[in-house]
């Protein structure tokens, strides 16, 4: 691991993802979710290495491009943070896209990526516009009630949007860029509450994202969220995933058509275009999500041996 690693960095909406496109260990092949599995087992220093300080920092985002055995695909993709892999990552994708038109291995038009859960597809529209088609989302519960310590009682949708996500409107915090520290401590609180309580996704699944909405006084958007990832920081972009998980509940609800458009804004102010149609039972829904994505830096990454922080800070480096 004393070679070089090349990464490039990007960021959609404001949240970063470093894709790395060389130095990948060799995963053994398989389905995405096998390599991923193999990932997590065996290379956990290499992902923090490269999301963790003192490279990265706790909100980086980082990927493996990897191959893929799918017919349909070219590429493999694998996401993680700062404490581990992630099942999905929406403006991971549309960072993707844009990176893989900055190396020249794409043009505009659609590819098809093979994820932990499944196929995704993008549209490349633009040098740095991307449509992702997210994989199958829907509302697994409506008005789940908790009693958040410290806040009292409040209540929200369970949903699937590619991870899972505890959806709240209702929840008394202020919606602000301000109010981060307050809002990561409310939405920390509420998953704790989630967990001490037992209340999980579909088939057992941790709900580790939870994401507040609020009206917005943004004449470019219908709603304004906060998004706290796994590893407590918020998602700079008005996510990916949880878009996805947002107008699933929409479309179920009535509040959008099908293919009708909803603007979500993140608390830095960038928005992500969203739809979303039945699939063909009308079990599930198919949402798109639209956003740009900019490339910050082409970088080779070093670790170096004899360097006990090599592989990031709470590693031991050995």
């Amino acid at each position: 691991m004393s070679e070089p690693i090349r990464v490039i960095d990007s960021h959609t909406g404001g949240e970063p993802t470093r894709i790395v496109i060389s130095g990948v260990p060799d995963l053994g092949g398989g389905s995405v979710l096998e390599q991923m599995q193999v990932f997590n087992e065996k290379f956990d220093d290499l992902r923090s290495a490269i999301v963790n300080e003192p490279r990265g920092w706790d909100a980086m985002v980082g990927a493996l491009l990897v191959p893929s055995e799918h017919p349909e695909c070219d590429y493999g993709i694998i996401f993680f943070n700062n404490v581990g892999s992630l099942w999905m990552c929406g403006h991971g994708t549309i960072g993707l896209g844009v990176t893989l038109k900055y190396l020249g291995q794409i043009e505009l038009g659609s590819q098809k990526v093979e994820s932990p859960v499944g196929v995704i597809e993008f549209e490349l529209v633009d040098d740095h516009t991307v449509e992702l088609t997210n994989i199958s989302s829907y509302r697994y519960r409506k008005d789940v009630a908790i009693d958040v310590p410290g806040y009292g009682l409040a209540q929200g949708d369970i949903a699937w949007g590619g991870n899972w996500f505890f959806l709240m409107k209702d929840h008394s915090q202020q919606l602000e860029i301000e109010n981060i520290p307050g809002l990561t401590e409310y939405c920390t609180a509420v998953t704790a509450a989630l967990a001490g309580e037992g209340i999980v996704g579909e088939d057992g699944k941790a709900i580790d994202h939870i994401e507040l909405f609020a009206e917005t006084d943004n004449p470019n958007a219908d709603s304004k969220n906060f998004v706290l990832c796994p590893g407590l920081q918020y998602d700079r972009s008005p996510c990916g995933t949880g878009t996805s998980a947002k107008v699933a509940c929409l479309l179920e609800d009535g509040v959008i058509a099908p293919g009708e458009i909803w603007r979500q804004e993140s608390i830095v102010g960038s928005v992500f275009e969203a739809s979303a149609v039945w699939n063909e039972d009308g079990s599930r829904c198919i949402p798109t999500v639209r956003g740009t994505a900019y490339i910050t830096a082409d970088a080779q990454m070093i670790l170096q041996d004899g360097d006990h922080l090599r592989f990031g800070i709470g590693k031991s480096g050995s």
